[in-house]
């Protein structure tokens, strides 16, 4: 879809079009098209029945916001689950501390959306159609406090107290990751985030080790699933006061919807070597150590040289998940940082 026909549809006449497609059964939808195509631009047609569909295919990490927002197909593809997002708001109101956010180089533009219910947000991006979208789903996301800029993000003059910028893209051609192809390149980005002195940068999973040296000095990396499926990685700088030394990187693997998190610091590379107390489950570039307690009450981590237990625990205590309720009113006081 070209921003010319994206603007068409959000003319009256596109606006019908959607409207006119947006209940029909997909078994029907073939007459309904066609009869369509009689009375209006078949681009134009083409463009609303690919809206459509892209919408119902957007409700599994939308849910009820999806009929009101407008997609592309990397957009839906590339976007990680709605509850995602709101997990790092409730991080970036309770451990940033900060008002006013720049969100740079918008990708799915799901995490400016949400930042803006809470925060400042000033949405930056140098592709004139995800601009245009962005500003477009301001309505359908109820985004009061998002403005879009359409601007090259490395020369753009940041105003915010913190920077967010959206890194998470395709594979290349070989199947992996080649960051500094990116737009804007991953090192920009890391200088980008630690001049300003917080902030985050959003990441495909799979980002090779040799991509990020010492985890790109950030103070935490996370990983983060919902419902089993691994959807994004995310490097946070500025979660603690300045006056705290710096401290090694942070891994920390996060599960949603359920909240619970495994952080490791300090562990060094693990050789393959014989089961024992623990084992390791590789997630590049991550490694997360499971291990059963011997109670449901052991939470610490145990050493690998222990003899194993002969079945697991029937039941593990988690810490509570943290709420996903939208606030409007609770944004933290710059005095935080």
């Amino acid at each position: 879809m070209d921003l010319e026909t994206f603007r068409a549809l959000l003319t009256d006449e596109g606006q019908n079009l959607l409207a006119a497609l947006q209940d029909v059964d997909p078994a029907e939808e073939p007459v309904t098209v066609a009869d369509l195509r009689q009375k209006h631009p078949a681009a134009l047609v083409s463009a609303a029945v690919e809206q459509v569909r892209l919408r119902r295919q957007a409700a599994a990490k939308f849910g009820t916001y999806a009929p009101r927002l407008y997609f592309t197909p990397d957009t839906v593809e590339l976007s990680s689950h709605l509850a995602v997002s709101e997990y790092k708001l409730h991080r970036v109101l309770h451990e940033v501390g900060v008002v006013m956010i720049d969100a740079m180089s918008l990708g799915s533009g799901a995490d400016a959306h949400v930042l803006s219910w809470s925060h400042f947000t000033d949405a930056i991006d140098a592709d004139p159609l995800t601009v245009e979208i962005a500003a477009a789903n301001r309505t359908g996301m109820d985004d009061p406090m998002l403005y879009v800029t359409c601007a090259d993000v490395t020369a753009y003059d940041s105003q915010g107290e913190a920077v967010f910028i959206d890194l998470m893209r395709r594979v290349g051609p070989d199947g992996r990751h080649d960051p500094e192809a990116y737009d804007p390149p991953l090192s920009w980005a890391l200088d980008r985030v630690r001049t300003t002195g917080a902030g985050w940068i959003r990441l495909a999973p799979g980002i090779p080790d040799e991509a990020l040296p010492d985890l790109g000095q950030a103070h935490e990396a996370e990983w983060i699933s919902y419902d089993g499926h691994i959807q994004e990685a995310v490097l946070w700088y500025g979660l603690y006061r300045p006056s705290i030394p710096a401290r090694t990187p942070e891994r920390k693997a996060t599960l949603l919807p359920s909240g619970v998190s495994l952080t490791g610091r300090d562990l060094p590379e693990w050789a393959v070597r014989p089961v024992g107390r623990s084992c390791t489950h590789r997630t590049p570039p991550s490694s997360m150590r499971v291990w059963w307690p011997r109670s449901p009450s052991r939470s610490a981590a145990v050493s690998s040289t222990e003899e194993a237990p002969s079945s697991p625990p029937t039941s593990c205590a988690t810490p509570p998940s943290p709420p996903r309720t939208r606030s409007r009113t609770c944004c933290p006081s710059p005095a935080r940082r």
